[in-house]
């Protein structure tokens, strides 16, 4: 693993990331300061048939479906600055692209610099099967349900209830290496009160007293300020791509 020994909550926030992206690799790939592509059909970095990067801090972690992909991304993207890498527009440029998710911000808190933000909120522990949860759910935008990922949570839904309904919930999926990868998802009419951070806050609290290392991954803005608010560290970012038959522009 690309890691020194400094422990700081960075470097050892770092040294946990790396190692539970080296595991979702799917294969012997490691993280290096100069991009090297693995060859990986089962690669998690990514959809299935797709290329993938990794970067935290310093380091990149890639993999490709196939041996032909592998060299088109390799020899495309070799020498290129790692914030390069987050560019789609580079990226396009560099390889024939037919669709491309993310850059998404990897973020990681270390327990001693959480900061909890309840504010006035009440959080109510929800089953997934509840049929408030299930209401809300229903109510919100598809597409919003799916980036936050909130229906694949395995925690109750820390929801923030108001008049009876749920306007916002949080939670967090198992991953390998005691990893809590959280999800939020607030109603837009109740959007701009911090209800996200109550619910995320009470979730985070959950993955720390159960020995779980929460991870934030997001794209947009509004998510990565409430990660922010509360001690997440950006450490790096993943992004998937979609190659078109011949995979290189150049």
């Amino acid at each position: 693993m690309f890691v020194g020994t400094d422990r700081t909550p960075v470097a050892a926030l770092t040294a946990s990331a790396r190692e539970l992206w080296e595991h979702l690799a799917g294969t012997a790939a490691r993280f290096a300061p100069a991009i090297s592509v693995a060859v990986s059909p089962r690669s998690y970095l990514c959809p299935p048939g797709w290329a993938g990067v990794v970067v935290l801090g310093d380091a990149i972690l890639a993999t490709a479906p196939d041996h032909e992909a592998a060299r088109h991304v390799e020899q495309s993207l070799s020498g290129l600055p790692t914030a390069s890498l987050a560019d789609s527009e580079v990226l396009s440029s560099r390889l024939r692209v037919a669709e491309i998710l993310g850059p998404a911000a990897l973020a990681y808190l270390d327990s001693a610099e959480f900061r909890p933000q309840p504010g006035g909120a009440v959080i109510t522990p929800l089953g997934l099967d509840d049929p408030r949860f299930r209401q809300f759910i229903l109510a919100a935008d598809t597409y919003e349900v799916a980036e936050s990922g909130i229906e694949e949570i395995t925690t109750p839904a820390f929801a923030v209830r108001e008049r009876g309904q749920v306007v916002a919930a949080a939670g967090y999926r198992d991953w390998p290496y005691g990893t809590a990868h959280l999800s939020v998802l607030t109603a837009t009419a109740a959007r701009g009160r911090r209800l996200a951070r109550a619910a995320a806050s009470a979730a985070v609290a959950h993955a720390i007293e159960e020995g779980r290392l929460p991870q934030w991954r997001a794209r947009l803005p509004a998510s990565r300020r409430v990660a922010g608010a509360l001690g997440f560290r950006e450490l790096g970012f993943q992004v998937s791509i979609r190659l078109e038959r011949g995979g290189s522009a150049q």
